[in-house]
């Protein structure tokens, strides 16, 4: 496999014949031609001026179609934390983007995809035998390839309007990109650029300095348009507008960016939202009407379409109205040589212009050969290619090269600006990575042929077969097993299941799910698009409906925190229906139910999932970790004894199961059986615990022990030793942490400020002021007000009154009562506090974690002097559980 030329439309194909061809184990030699120094750079994202930026927004720019938010990512991760999807990064930026990207999918596919550069030019092509075509090479070499494709961006402009004095001129620059083009361009020299568009922009922004006038003109003297700041939202266009005859197009659209100005106050979303609509409306057009449009419309279009962006303008703006700048209408007459050396170039119109040098920026040349390649003169002179619509570009099928007797004979194929006369908007990245991706599939597809049969696919513990190897296998076996133990270092399993099979759907797929619910260190959205590509590829039915219930969860708009309480939705319907037909999917089954590991169901009374667990036990037949799960599901039930025979039962069998073990914390807890609870967790926790991947919940529930023991110092040696920050981070620390803090307050079991503002610093502001689920609002609250940090408990109430209907009628009043607390308003405090208990089973978690409200209730209640209502509430607790921290309270309020 040929490409030629490594800028960025040929870095875009190399990455996705790289990544389809592991994926599909094709092995492939790849041999890139071209002779820039760094792959992915090319002309347009070589220059390292700072001020030239992207003319589409970041979140338009990803290599991957499916994957728009991964050129975002990318910058998080090298040092641009706080860019946004609508910013506009540098140039130079995005090429390193692109040769990262390319340098990463080269890795990931070493030992199935072999890469070869060729720092040199391709000079021509021809056909060789076996249906082959051999590349001509600069050098003198050869390199004969199956497939080629030609990603040779647009041609160069040939200068046609130049008149031949100024041509021939020393003084004219005619390739302003080349290394060193304007290095002979004096301090103090003024500077012609001829063409006002995108290229103008940059050389202008090259070449302004004070002292020097850069003279800028064109035909209509138009500057591109600039994106908006605060961009809105694409307003797509009328339905029906294919095939309308052009002058009927032309006033349909005219209305429809009319109404769309008057209705947002601006033209752009019209014009956005026109985009996916381009390329069929012109191939709807006809030969004489895209004339018509190429001479009447072309360059308004131009100007509004390909746009600056909003930084760029506003240097710009700043330059002309220094006078720096200055822009023309008009067209090049004449030039002659000036007295200083310079030229006198003159306009149609009889203005004359005194500059030291002029510039062409008029663009590329519309035609293939424009430039004078003779490669694409090679082609067309050959056969092998011929011109596009109008002579623009050439003729392909689908990305396919015709021949002269318009066939797609030979495996040569290009994207990019050499298709612009079919598809007209066809050089920026959106159109190009679409193109890169369908260019892939059409090589690829000649090899991939059907698949080859196998005796007996690999299994997973549980005996579902898996659509990968035995080594990938093996590798997923690891990972589901520590999964479903609650064990650490699950992702580094997937992930190197995913590295010996970059294919393996299910790998992909865990990885995006570990990423989401349980805060791995893995690219989500790159996984989730990895397990959707390679499920199509390759995955049968179980797979692809796993692949779907994960893409649903991630996609879903309301984010889960731990143990968070939330609305049904599209991933819950799914993973329903899946585990309907394939109960014995053990990673779906622990995903739907909430005990430690996921956020599970929509479930706010245990019935949703104690009808999954229970319809999945004939698939089990008592397999530990199916009665892990049930122990779990009866313990929220109040089946309190039953739960407690189930955990015991599961952990004979498997005792690092950490569902069971959750289970069986819960059950001494509710039983009042503190002593015994907390010596035989705490011996877990240092024993088979030690690789849990929640051990701080476990150390949570021990202090919870201990603190129903009353036992104060071993609460403050529990917190500092296993809960402090730095132990825990995110949003356990909210939860697990700064809660017991609280609780220690509240049962007067910590005296002094407690030290909640570290927990505070361990977890980011966004989830503390902003938690996208009631159950980390409440405990987002619970901080806060351990903090004394009124402002941002009440930044905290407004947002959740912006939330969902939970937040809404559950955090806001909770965030008011707490306010009380804090200004010890007690009698306020009481009256909201009670007024929430029986609510709060609305926000999900479990009663123990939620008993943190209660706590609080009690203490407001001596405060506030209501000691029989208090004396009740204890009695009552004490009617649920032993507690000698209830029994010392309530005899403090006898006494």
């Amino acid at each position: 496999m040929a490409v030629v030329g490594a800028g960025a439309a040929g870095a875009l194909v190399a990455v996705q014949l790289c990544e389809a061809a592991a994926r599909r184990r094709i092995a492939l030699d790849l041999v890139l031609v071209d002779p820039a120094p760094e792959a992915g750079r090319g002309v347009a994202y070589a220059t390292e001026v700072p001020e030239h930026r992207l003319n589409v927004p970041v979140g338009g720019m990803s290599c991957y179609p499916d994957d728009p938010g991964h050129f975002r990512r990318w910058l998080c991760r090298h040092g641009e934390s706080t860019v946004t999807a609508a910013d506009f990064a540098s140039r130079y930026r995005y090429g390193s983007y692109l040769a990262d990207t390319l340098g990463r999918a080269v890795i990931a596919a070493h030992g199935t995809v072999s890469v070869r550069r060729l720092r040199t030019r391709a000079t021509g092509c021809a056909d060789a035998a076996g249906g082959r075509l051999a590349l001509r090479l600069a050098d003198g070499g050869t390199v004969t390839a199956d497939s080629v494709v030609l990603a040779t961006g647009p041609a160069a402009g040939g200068a046609a309007w130049a008149p031949a004095e100024l041509v021939t001129s020393d003084r004219f620059v005619a390739r302003p990109w080349s290394p060193g083009a304007l290095d002979a361009v004096g301090e103090a020299d003024d500077v012609l650029l001829v063409g006002t568009g995108l290229t103008a922009v940059d050389l202008a922004l090259v070449l302004d300095r004070p002292g020097r006038t850069v003279h800028a003109v064109s035909r209509s003297g138009l500057l591109p348009q600039p994106h908006a700041v605060a961009p809105l939202p694409a307003v797509p266009p009328p339905p029906g507008l294919a095939g309308l005859p052009f002058h009927r197009l032309r006033r349909e659209l005219t209305r429809h960016f009319a109404a769309t100005r008057r209705l947002h106050g601006d033209w752009r979303p019209a014009l956005d939202g026109l985009r996916p609509e381009i390329v069929r409306l012109w191939q709807g057009l006809t030969d004489d009407e895209r004339a018509e449009f190429l001479g009447r419309d072309a360059t308004p279009w131009n100007v509004h379409r390909h746009r600056m962006a909003p930084s760029t303008a506003e240097t710009v703006a700043r330059a002309r109205a220094a006078r720096r700048l200055r822009i023309h209408a008009g067209r090049i007459a004449a030039a002659a040589p000036g007295r200083d050396g310079g030229l006198v170039v003159s306009l149609a119109d009889g203005r004359e212009l005194r500059v030291g040098w002029v510039v062409d920026c008029t663009g590329p040349g519309l035609r293939a050969d424009a430039g004078g390649d003779p490669l694409w003169s090679g082609l067309l002179a050959d056969g092998l290619a011929v011109p596009g619509p109008l002579g623009i570009g050439v003729s392909t099928e689908r990305g396919r090269l015709l021949d002269a007797e318009g066939r797609p004979e030979r495996p040569l194929f290009t994207l990019g600006a050499p298709r612009r006369g079919e598809l007209w908007e066809t050089t920026a990245i959106p159109e190009i990575r679409a193109q890169a991706k369908e260019v892939a599939e059409a090589v690829l597809a000649p090899l991939t042929g059907a698949p080859r049969p196998v005796r007996r696919r690999p299994t997973d513990q549980f005996g579902l077969p898996l659509s990968t190897h035995a080594a990938a296998a093996a590798s997923f076996r690891s990972g589901l097993g520590r999964v479903i133990t609650v064990r650490a270092k699950a992702a580094e399993a997937f992930a190197r299941a995913t590295e010996l099979d970059p294919g393996f759907a299910l790998g992909h797929a865990a990885l995006a799910l570990l990423g989401h619910e349980c805060g791995a260190d893995v690219d989500v959205a790159r996984e989730l698009a990895d397990a959707q590509r390679s499920v199509r590829e390759r995955g049968d039915e179980r797979e692809r409906s796993f692949v779907d219930v994960v893409a649903r969860r991630v996609t879903e708009h309301d984010a889960r925190g731990a143990g968070a309480g939330r609305g049904a939705g599209d991933g819950d319907t799914a993973l329903f229906e899946h585990l309907d037909r394939y109960p014995g999917d053990a990673f779906a089954l622990g995903i739907a139910v909430p005990t430690i590991a996921f956020s599970g169901v929509a479930d706010l009374d245990g019935s949703l999932a104690l009808g999954l667990v229970e319809r999945a036990a004939p698939a089990y037949e008592g397999h530990w970790f199916h009665t892990s799960l049930l122990s779990f599901v009866r313990q929220e039930q109040g089946r309190i004894g039953e739960a407690g025979e189930l955990a015991r039962a599961a952990l004979a069998e498997e005792p690092a199961s950490g569902h069971a073990v959750h289970a069986l914390a819960h059950v001494h807890y509710e039983s009042g059986e503190h002593g015994t609870g907390r010596d035989w967790l705490d011996g877990w926790i240092g024993n088979q615990g030690r690789g849990a991947v929640h051990r701080a919940h476990f150390s949570w529930h021990v202090a919870l022990h201990e603190l129903a023991l009353d036992d104060s110092a071993a609460v403050r040696r529990r917190w500092f030793a296993q809960l402090a920050p730095g132990q825990v981070n995110g949003v356990r620390a909210l939860v697990d942490s700064g809660s017991l803090l609280w609780r220690a307050r509240m049962s007067r079991n910590w005296t002094g400020r407690v030290p909640v503002d570290g927990v505070l610093d361990a977890v980011a502001r966004e989830l503390v002021e902003r938690p996208a689920t009631a159950f980390t609002a409440l405990h987002s609250a619970v901080a806060l007000t351990a903090a004394g940090d009124l402002p941002a408990l009440r930044r905290l109430s407004t947002h959740a009154a912006g939330a969902d209907a939970v937040q809404r009628e559950v955090i806001v009043p909770l965030c008011g009562a707490l306010e009380a607390v804090l200004e010890e308003e007690w009698a306020t405090a009481v009256r909201g506090l009670r007024g929430l208990l029986p609510s709060l089973r609305r926000v999900g978690g479990s009663a123990a974690q939620r008993e943190v409200i209660e706590e609080t209730l009690l203490y407001a209640l001596v405060e506030a002097g209501h000691s029989d209502t208090a004396r009740d509430l204890l009695e009552q607790r004490l009617d649920r559980r032993a507690s000698p921290l209830d029994r010392r309270r309530l005899a403090g309020l006898s006494a």
